[in-house]
């Protein structure tokens, strides 16, 4: 048989062994039970027996092989203390044989638990009806907030992603505009260098022309000096002999 005809013995939940169903048309309405009501609520309960409630509860596993279809239910026999052990052992050994996680996120650990807790619902509602879809409002909610945490985790992780994505690229960004920045720093400080060296050339440049300038002056100051020594020479001497 395959995997799913073994379900009692790879699932933690006791299932009855598999029942052969000769067609699709054999398969009437309560082997193939209605979901559960909305709130866990069954009515009336007083008027069902656990072989009518447990399949409403925990539906049982319908697959084909071979071409024929194979129906199995959830047992519908009471547990012993002697199933409770058992089914504590079971829980630890597959936890060992499957390396679940024993703290944080583990898939593996929480279908194990999953399996244990619809399995103690089962042995439940087989003794009081009640008690047994009380624990299916708890088990529903508590898939319900765990649902509504996994939304939230992977909307921050997207969330999470798109900014790191967003720095990321707003990274590569400030990385080129820092190179592209460097290299207009670069450029102009050349074009400052050249103007610098221009203007200290300049700079020597029209301080040659004013010393050039200066000493062309002062000759002709002296030039003019000896000229106007001269002629004052020649214009007393021009008096003296008149006299």
């Amino acid at each position: 048989m395959s995997n799913k005809m073994m379900t009692a013995q790879t699932s933690l939940l006791k299932y009855d062994s598999p029942v052969l169903i000769s067609s699709n048309k054999d398969f009437n309405i309560d082997e193939n039970p209605k979901p559960l009501p909305a709130g866990g609520r069954l009515e009336p309960i007083d008027s069902q027996k656990a072989e009518d409630i447990l399949p409403k509860i925990l539906p049982p596993i319908i697959f084909e092989k071979d071409g024929q279809l194979w129906n199995q239910k959830v047992s519908a026999t009471p547990a012993t203390r002697l199933d409770v052990e058992r089914l504590v052992k079971q829980l630890d050994k597959k936890l060992l044989q499957r390396q679940a996680r024993e703290t944080g996120i583990c898939p593996i650990r929480r279908e194990l638990y999953k399996q244990t807790f619809d399995e103690i619902i089962r042995q439940v509602t087989i003794n009081c009806a009640e008690r047994g879809l009380l624990l299916l409002r708890v088990r529903d909610e508590i898939n319900m907030t765990l649902e509504a945490y996994k939304t939230i985790y992977e909307s921050s992780t997207g969330f999470g992603c798109r900014k790191a994505l967003s720095a990321k690229k707003d990274e590569y960004e400030t990385v080129a505009q820092i190179e592209q920045l460097t290299t207009e720093i670069g450029s102009l400080q050349t074009e400052a260098n050249e103007l610098t060296a221009r203007i200290e050339a300049i700079k020597r440049k029209e301080g040659n022309e004013r010393e050039v300038l200066k000493r062309k002056h002062a000759e002709e100051v002296q030039f003019l000096k000896r000229n106007n020594q001269q002629l004052k020479q020649q214009l007393e001497g021009i008096v003296q002999s008149k006299k």
